[in-house]
């Protein structure tokens, strides 16, 4: 590695689906970033939802206070909810995502009607206890991690320079928040991510396990929330193996610490 790697970028999504918070510096945990992808939103049946199906999501941006979240609509003044860090009345309930099952808590029955109103059917705001454990896939766990309500891992890395080369290519440029990284970094070549394998930022170790696969919720406009067919079109024309479309890196940490931005990034 030649060039020099900087952390750019630094992007929290406490509430699964919802927006995602830039911050300067971060927390590392084993399950991911302090306060990312604790809280996510399920259906009557318990089954998770995001941007997929409910694109509308994306207009719902989160700020990260001392005491907990602020949910906001990000064109309707007023429209606003406060999350305390510390608040979740519960009952207990078993949540679906993808294929685990864990145990869940309800926040507040007050917040399930402010999102069920929002989305216009029943849903429940859930927390993740620190009890509960959802175990990374054993194929890619190093240490058998668990990870938080994030879909797999719990980082997710990728370059600018792989974005800016994807943005050569397109018609209209998309931004990074298309993808939901969890650490950006500049400097290197396009794509530099997918040959990385154990790697420091700052001072902490992490090791890079999987390719992610990208899918319909990089076609949502995190700003209007309205699905087109870019960028995924575009990148499934030289991103695809196997059937899936690849852009970035899923990480996990070996240590615990913080990291920020202007860290460098060096391989091991």
């Amino acid at each position: 590695m030649e060039q020099l790697l900087i952390v750019q970028d630094i992007f929290i999504y406490p509430i699964k689906s919802l927006g995602g918070i830039r911050l300067s510096e971060a927390v590392v945990e084993e399950r991911g970033f302090r306060y990312d992808r604790r809280w996510m939103l399920v259906d009557a049946e318990g089954v998770f939802i995001t941007q997929r199906k409910h694109p509308k999501l994306a207009l719902l941006q989160v700020d990260l206070g001392e005491k907990g979240l602020k949910v906001f609509h990000n064109t309707m003044a007023g429209m606003s909810v406060e999350i305390p860090f510390d608040l979740a009345t519960g009952p207990e309930l078993m949540v679906t995502i993808w294929d685990d099952q864990v145990l869940a808590k309800i926040v507040h029955p007050d917040l399930n009607l402010w999102f069920s109103d929002f989305l216009g059917f029943e849903v429940s705001l859930v927390i993740m206890p620190e009890a509960t454990h959802r175990k990374v896939n054993p194929k890619y766990a190093v240490h058998s991690e668990s990870v938080s309500f994030a879909d797999g891992m719990p980082y997710l890395l990728i370059g600018q320079e792989s974005l800016d080369d994807l943005n050569s290519r397109l018609a209209s440029p998309v931004p990074m928040n298309r993808f939901r990284p969890n650490i950006v970094f500049s400097g290197g070549s396009p794509y530099l991510e997918d040959s990385l394998r154990k790697i420091k930022i700052g001072e902490l170790e992490f090791e890079i396990v999987k390719p992610c696969a990208r899918c319909v919720m990089t076609t949502v406009d995190q700003a209007t929330g309205e699905k087109g067919k870019e960028p995924l079109k575009t990148l499934s024309s030289y991103r695809t193996i196997n059937g899936k479309v690849y852009f970035g890196q899923n990480v996990v940490a070996l240590q615990s610490g913080t990291v920020k931005v202007g860290d460098v990034i060096s391989e091991r």
